[in-house]
């Protein structure tokens, strides 16, 4: 990386260049820098709605881009090491299906973790490739999937020699790491590609301390969601490409489904977010390590939750640990994760990133505080006092392995009828249901749906997980293949 490079903000100068030309706007956005629209100032600034603009020669354009928008994204490639990368205004989502799309045509094979984000499935939906799942291992007291471990990849690649890539999620959610540069390796000795979710891993490229990032271990193209540890705007992503990657057929996948009405508030935040990881990332980080590993002592001492760390590490499923994400295992004290991210939410005025059935998440980034992390300890010691019960030993892990009988596009493009979700056991699933966050799919399009699987919907819906998917918007009705 270059640092005296990476000092510029290429994008962001320019649009600061033009909100101070005073240009008389004939173009859209219709609110004209703010004057049709007073509410939205005032909830914004003046600065803010003075650089909503649109596209034109000055500031260039993101489906084409030949100047700032070009510079800005190669100064992306070189703070993350990566020989291309593309600004993403579609979120994460959008850098995953880029991936899978650019890669994968209809009837191709790519290997995945059946833990994926519903944006991969999303992708072999949309063009039609057939997946081949690896099951994680489960940790049966965290209820978490594992990463992969590289003899269920070899196993995977050595019966489907024709498969065209293998999609890793790295790190997960929980901070679990696979061994990315093994898996890589293995991978190119069989001519696959390497595609690898990187939503919660944009820190991974600023501190070596960190787990290995998938560029430096050699991945083909990698999502990085810049707007969650990163610290850019909402929405924005980048999507990095390593040197054996034909950037310019990237770029017309991109654009198949990429917006023309780019944003430039969020193309600014990742111009001026890739400068401030580039220049200050590295003690940024090891603050943000050290406050969780400090928030995950003072967690373990209160007793009864357990706040896991790189002692999970194996070696194999457990390749490394990501110990800037605080997960907290909570059924110790007889609730679920999900009661204990209400009752944060509802009496400590405390967000969690999300609670599951058994765990919550607090996601420890550039901006936190040790004070924010004291609250959340004095909260947690109060539940424990004030709402502890006897502990369940009913085991629900993060998701139930599904048999796969059809392909996520011919399942979701099917004839299908609506039933009662009690009455669908053993009928083929149509459509997606998932706990969001963390956006892990229980079901997909070409599942057998079981009663395992009914049970734990049914759980995770009494609990008051947020449920996402099905056209039913109370998840009592599944659509299944006729």
């Amino acid at each position: 990386m270059d640092k005296a490079k990476q000092n510029k903000t290429p994008l962001y100068s320019a649009l600061e260049r033009f909100r101070k030309q005073r240009v008389v706007p004939f173009d859209v956005p219709g609110h004209k820098r703010g004057r049709g629209n007073p509410e939205l100032v005032e909830l914004l600034g003046e600065k803010c709605v003075g650089i909503d603009v649109n596209s034109m020669k000055a500031l260039d354009n993101l489906c084409h881009p030949i100047s700032v928008i070009k510079e800005a994204e190669e100064l992306v490639a070189d703070a993350f090491g990566a020989a291309n990368a593309f600004f993403m205004v579609g979120g994460t989502t959008s850098s995953v299906q880029g991936m899978i799309l650019s890669v994968c045509k209809a009837n191709d094979k790519i290997i995945l973790p059946r833990n994926v984000h519903k944006s991969a499935i999303n992708a072999l939906v949309l063009c039609g490739a057939i997946p081949v799942y690896i099951d994680p291992k489960v940790d049966k007291k965290l209820g978490i999937s594992l990463g992969m471990e590289i003899e269920d990849v070899r196993a995977a690649m050595e019966a489907n020699k024709d498969a065209v890539a293998v999609f890793v999620n790295n790190p997960t959610y929980y901070g679990i790491c696979s061994d990315l540069k093994a898996i890589v390796d293995l991978a190119h000795e069989y001519n696959m590609m390497v595609l690898v979710d990187e939503a919660h891993g944009t820190h991974l490229y600023f501190n070596e301390k960190l787990p290995m990032s998938a560029m430096e271990a050699g991945a083909d193209m990698a999502a990085v969601s810049m707007h969650k540890s990163g610290g850019s705007l909402t929405q924005s992503s980048i999507l990095l490409l390593g040197p054996n990657v034909n950037a310019r057929y990237v770029a017309q996948i991109i654009n198949l489904t990429q917006t023309t009405s780019a944003s430039y508030l969020l193309m600014a935040s990742l111009d001026i977010s890739r400068r401030n990881l580039a220049l200050r990332g590295e003690k940024s980080f090891e603050k943000v390590s050290n406050i969780a590993e400090y928030a995950r002592k003072e967690i373990n001492d209160i007793g009864g939750y357990y706040a896991y760390g790189r002692e999970l590490i194996n070696g194999t499923s457990v390749y490394d640990f990501d110990v800037t994400k605080l997960a907290i295992y909570t059924r110790d004290i007889g609730l679920a994760g999900i009661e204990v991210y209400d009752l944060l939410r509802d009496e400590y005025d405390i967000q969690m990133e999300f609670g599951d059935i058994s765990n919550i998440l607090a996601y420890i980034s550039i901006g936190d505080r040790i004070q924010d992390i004291e609250r959340l300890v004095g909260a947690l010691s109060d539940i424990k006092r004030l709402y502890e019960k006897e502990k369940s030993n009913v085991f629900i892990s993060e998701f139930i392995t599904p048999k796969v009988v059809a392909t996520p596009q011919k399942a979701f493009y099917s004839e299908k009828e609506s039933l009662p979700i009690k009455e669908t056991a053993q009928r083929v699933c149509a459509e997606f249901v998932m706990c969001y966050p963390p956006g892990i799919p229980i079901l997909a399009p070409g599942e057998i749906i079981t009663k395992e699987i009914i049970d734990y919907i049914e759980f995770a819906k009494e609990k008051g997980c947020s449920m996402q998917g099905p056209e039913s918007p109370d998840v009592s009705y599944l659509n299944v293949l006729k």
